[in-house]
């Protein structure tokens, strides 16, 4: 009977280990997947505001023919934008950041058309570009809040990674930090995008 002991004992140990990990990996999973498919919320909200741009330029350009430059400006910086794509499962901090300052160009290209355009009053009173304006507004405020709900789902899984004893076994389950978005440099806030509608 002292002979099985030993090996009863390994098996035991061996279960145990087991069923930790399949705990472990099936407590991993939803808070992976759940940083996915807010990665996918993130690019919807972005997406949204590219979307926007050509109809704003199109409008824009009937009535400000002498900005020409700075609206290929944005058109350049949309296309750069909207050029960059991550995996969602393999978010690196290099690839955020890569993308975030092709998205704050966009931002940066965006508000300096707008501010051109509040020298063009009849621009400002077409009820159409008023529309995307405030369509783009609204946009930015999304994008802000996708941004944050990012934010909180990579914290959550991450902080799992870390616990002791599960961050000694994560990586042979596959599972790794995400990136998370950092404010731009000397700004608090998401991007304000306004645009002043009052009578001039």
């Amino acid at each position: 009977m002292k002979k099985w002991i030993i090996p009863i004992i390994l098996i035991a140990i061996l279960l145990m280990a087991g069923m930790f990990l399949v705990n472990l990996n099936n407590r991993l999973v939803p808070l992976d997947e759940g940083v996915s498919a807010q990665w996918g919320n993130v690019e919807s909200a972005y997406q949204r505001r590219a979307d926007l741009i050509p109809n704003i330029v199109s409008t824009a350009k009937g009535y400000a023919e002498f900005e020409q430059e700075t609206l290929i400006k944005v058109t350049e910086a949309r296309s750069k934008a909207t050029s960059i794509q991550i995996d969602p499962s393999n978010i690196t901090p290099a690839q955020l950041q890569q993308f975030q300052q092709a998205q704050a160009g966009l931002t940066s290209a965006l508000s300096r058309l707008l501010a051109v355009f509040e020298r063009y009053p009849d621009l400002k009173a077409n009820e159409n570009f008023r529309e995307l304006i405030n369509e783009l507004e609204r946009t930015e405020n999304r994008i802000n809040v996708e941004r944050n709900r990012f934010n909180e789902k990579a914290l959550a899984l991450n902080t799992e990674l870390k616990m002791f004893p599960e961050k000694m076994f994560v990586g042979m389950l596959g599972f790794e930090e995400r990136a998370y978005f950092k404010a731009a440099e000397g700004s608090e806030n998401a991007p304000e995008v306004e645009f002043d509608f009052g009578n001039d």
